[in-house]
């Protein structure tokens, strides 16, 4: 199974760009981010026509959003609101072998790492919590938990570690959150599983870099988990499965996010 996670930035802002990418590449399913569009708006034809005839989508007008597209069945779907808001940041699907397959965007947080100055960032410890709080008793079957979680918790999943300790995305009270949700099914950090710790490992570098690719100030926001019934399958192909798509950042009007894309091994 072909799996791959993208923060797309506008699902019909790039549709293009998106089909291009599934006649490439060929997951058998792509889970979207910030899809940025009410369910009615998503452009499930587009999908349909590669063949991608599964669909779970959980949107909202103009922004977040997520959805998953697959030329797998699902034997069940559902979504989750968190927070009490109805900020459409989660879809799940269950395939026909009982895995539950988990996308999330997870709130960015602001600009400020403090939750009584920032009110975008006590969401985002709160969404953190809740999450955590979720998975925590749900048995050991498996799941696996992809999309934009906006952690870069590792040294070198940031450009430097010194610098971004005190900016959203990269503090210790983010990775420590992080830590606990996984710690909470477990999860396993499938992609650093893959790539020892001491290589940089970017998915996201920003617009605001005009020659993002020379300067290389990234950061691994992108993330793919999955509990120990599937580890073994996770990790089957070795680091030769596991693919950061960082040319699809360089193609014209591209998102921020580059996709990333497992082979899990049957």
């Amino acid at each position: 199974m072909r799996l791959t996670t993208w923060n797309i930035n506008s699902v019909r802002l790039r549709i293009g760009l998106v089909e291009d990418f599934l006649k490439s590449v060929r997951p058998d399913i792509l889970c979207l981010q910030e899809t940025k569009c009410q369910d009615d708006q998503f452009p499930a034809k587009a999908f349909t026509k590669l063949g991608y005839v599964h669909q779970a989508i959980h949107g909202q007008k103009g922004y977040h959003g997520v959805a998953i597209v697959s030329k797998l069945p699902f034997a069940a779907t559902d979504k989750c609101r968190y927070c009490d808001k109805d900020d459409a940041r989660h879809v799940t699907v269950t395939l026909d072998d009982g895995t539950e397959l988990h996308n999330f965007y997870i709130p960015a947080g602001g600009d400020i790492p403090d939750p009584d100055e920032n009110e975008k960032f006590a969401h985002k410890l709160a969404f953190l919590d809740e999450l955590t709080a979720q998975f925590e008793g749900q048995g050991d079957g498996p799941k696996i938990l992809v999309g934009d979680l906006n952690i870069a918790p590792h040294e070198h999943d940031v450009w430097s570690h010194k610098q971004l300790l005190k900016v959203v995305s990269h503090t210790p009270v983010e990775v420590e959150r992080m830590a606990a949700l996984m710690a909470s099914a477990p999860f396993i950090d499938v992609m650093r599983e893959l790539v020892p710790l001491d290589e940089k490992l970017y998915t996201w570098w920003s617009y605001r870099s005009k020659d993002w690719l020379a300067s290389n100030r990234g950061r691994r926001l992108d993330h793919i988990w999955v509990t120990e019934p599937l580890r073994a399958r996770a990790l089957a192909g070795g680091r030769g499965a596991l693919t950061v798509h960082q040319d699809v950042r360089g193609w014209e009007r591209p998102s921020d996010h580059a996709p990333v894309t497992l082979d899990i091994a049957d």
